[in-house]
């Protein structure tokens, strides 16, 4: 459990910030962050994570599509990707065939993120 990598991917610094220190308060897993989706694909790709917690709402290249070129690509398709948004958990993302393991959201506890992936990928 403790040799796990996890790829934190948002455009706001102090989320990222605080979902680190969340994390590294909780549990020993290797975390790397990116700032925007081109960084997580490239980063997904060089380090293979056990997990990716991606961002829905960014800009440029907003959460599915991030989602999108991850499922596409062989290196990257076969890793869980948490979505943390702050939109509604409503009937758009229900209705819409997201790849996903589980959905977190904004605004979450940061101590009790490790616990919800946890629970998510049943590790």
């Amino acid at each position: 459990m403790n040799n796990k990598t996890i790829l934190i991917v948002d455009d706001e610094e102090d989320v990222r910030a605080i979902t680190v220190m969340g994390l590294e308060m909780s549990v020993n897993w290797r975390i790397l962050s990116a700032s925007s989706g081109k960084d997580a694909l490239k980063m997904a790709k060089e380090h293979q994570p056990d997990v990716i917690l991606l961002d829905w709402m960014m800009p440029d290249m907003d959460g599915r599509t991030t989602l999108q070129h991850l499922k596409k690509n062989p290196l990257t398709q076969t890793i869980p990707v948490i979505l943390v948004t702050a939109k509604e958990q409503d009937s758009v993302f229900n209705s819409e065939n997201l790849e996903i393991a589980a959905m977190i959201s904004k605004p979450f506890r940061p101590l009790k993120l490790a616990e919800q992936i946890k629970e998510a990928l049943q590790w």
